[in-house]
């Protein structure tokens, strides 16, 4: 896998593009130049984890015979400065899946789980650094 990233502007804007071909804007905090035209990279982490997961649960529910109708996935990171140098990486980090439809509690627990532990590759990446942990609710 490639991505590709340009410098939109004189600071700290930048678009990426994947092989799927969709721009993601990328932009630094406003205190040392940024100008919020996109998510800062460490936040696009966290959305990386969030969505590799969400796209694993709705797979494994509709397997499952589940009806969803909605899916919110609210996604955490606690960060911890690394002494000697600029760092934080995330050390905690918690992914609350907010279910709406006829969902079944144990088959949505199973299919989060399976998520964490056998399909996202974004949670293998991120958990010999990190603590990930999930929660969930359904709406019915």
């Amino acid at each position: 896998m490639e991505v590709s990233i340009k410098r939109v502007n004189d600071a700290f804007h930048f678009e990426a593009v994947g092989v799927s071909g969709v721009p993601n804007h990328m932009d630094a905090n406003p205190e040392i130049g940024g100008v919020h035209a996109g998510a800062r990279p460490m936040e696009m982490l966290l959305m990386g984890l969030g969505g590799c997961s969400a796209i694993d649960v709705l797979l494994i529910l509709k397997k499952q015979r589940q009806e969803v109708h909605d899916l919110e996935i609210k996604v955490s990171g606690e960060r911890e400065k690394i002494d000697g140098t600029e760092m934080s990486p995330f050390r905690r980090i918690n992914l609350h899946f907010i279910l709406t439809g006829p969902i079944d509690p144990i088959k949505a627990e199973k299919a989060i789980q399976l998520s964490m532990d056998k399909y996202c590759s974004a949670t293998a990446q991120l958990q010999s650094s990190a603590v990930i942990t999930f929660s969930f609710a359904i709406i019915s």
